[in-house]
């Protein structure tokens, strides 16, 4: 891990008492949901990670708890460094405060872990669906999620195709 990246990662443990692993040479750093808004910030102001260049969750079901982790990655373009902050959030009504105060980018993406994992935004100025339906029932990126199979809507018969070839009409 970069030196830098280690005087970053230090600040962070004792400012908010973060864990930290590095795994193939990147910062990860775990935070509560009650202090992600903080972490981001100091983030940001502090330690000059200008870009939220990433915001998703993962679902480990079954078996982890907590279930998901939310995860923010964001880049230093002048510092040339990057670092991942997770949030583990409990299955049973998961929610993690809005950062979209810190970063406006993080808006249709939180919008999209709601639609997709049915994390809650507490805070977000317009969390609804957004590549869902409105109307849409559960959250299809949830490993829970029924995969409902359909019937194929197509067949290959061989026969069908040769009657419609041009030289089968001769």
């Amino acid at each position: 891990m970069d030196n830098k990246l280690e005087i970053i990662v230090e600040a962070l443990q004792k400012d908010f008492g973060l864990s930290f692993e590095e795994f193939r040479g990147e910062a990860h750093v775990f935070a509560r949901p009650e202090q992600i808004v903080d972490v981001i910030t100091s983030l940001r102001d502090v330690h000059g990670f200008e870009l939220l260049s990433a915001l998703t969750a993962v679902d480990y079901w079954p078996g982890q708890e907590p279930r998901f982790h939310v995860i923010y990655q964001l880049t230093s373009i002048a510092k040339n460094l990057s670092i991942q902050v997770r949030v583990p959030v409990a299955a049973i009504r998961p929610s993690v405060p809005t950062v979209t105060g810190v970063f406006a980018c993080a808006d249709w993406r939180e919008r999209e872990i709601w639609d997709m994992f049915g994390i809650r935004f507490d805070g977000h100025p317009d969390l609804r669906r957004i590549l869902m339906p409105a109307d849409w029932e559960g959250h299809p990126l949830r490993k829970d999620y029924p995969l409902g199979y359909e019937e194929p809507q197509f067949t290959f018969n061989f026969e069908e195709i040769d009657l419609r070839k041009p030289y089968a009409k001769e």
